[in-house]
């Protein structure tokens, strides 16, 4: 899985489902239609203000309320490469890598990265560098299971990957 880099974009506690996609737009599935009112309650016209990569940070229970796929797909929609969080709601997690959605549990970098500053991060290795502090930390290891997912693109990709191949044997 290779290094990702960019901004950091901060939130607090509990930021739940329809915080992240409103429940007034879940009529669509569309990827670019959920990306374009992604946040916009926290970060109005987030899509025309992100760079492709940029990374959010975030605080407690990440996620939390609905089992909706639609609050990870409109994250990486709209731009970002992963999430840092204090912690998730267990669903959302999994939502996340089930979508090729890099979530790294890392309470100590959640809690010290200041909005906007320019991060590298390892999430293969769980290492986190700020590169505009110089500050590094360690976030949990994603199981190598989850890493497969990941470097597949998601759940659906990898499950494709996996039977193509037992098929063309």
């Amino acid at each position: 899985m290779e290094v990702l880099k960019g901004r950091a974009w901060k939130v607090g506690h509990n930021i739940d489902t329809d915080l992240i996609i409103p429940a007034r737009y879940l009529n669509r599935y569309d990827a670019d239609f959920l990306a374009s009112h992604c946040l916009e309650d926290i970060f109005p016209q987030l899509g025309q203000r992100i760079n492709p990569g940029d990374i959010l940070v975030a605080g407690r229970n990440f996620g939390c309320g609905s089992s909706r796929e639609h609050a990870p797909v409109a994250l990486k929609s709209v731009g970002f490469s992963c999430v840092i969080a204090e912690s998730y709601a267990r669903i959302f997690y999994r939502n996340a890598i089930n979508i090729g959605l890099p979530v790294i549990v890392a309470p100590e970098a959640a809690q010290s990265i200041n909005d906007q500053e320019l991060l590298e991060v390892d999430p293969a290795g769980g290492l986190i560098r700020s590169l505009s502090s110089g500050r590094t930390y360690r976030g949990e290891l994603l199981p190598p299971f989850m890493l497969e997912i990941l470097d597949s693109g998601g759940l659906v990709p990898h499950v494709a990957g996996k039977v193509g191949r037992k098929c063309s044997k």
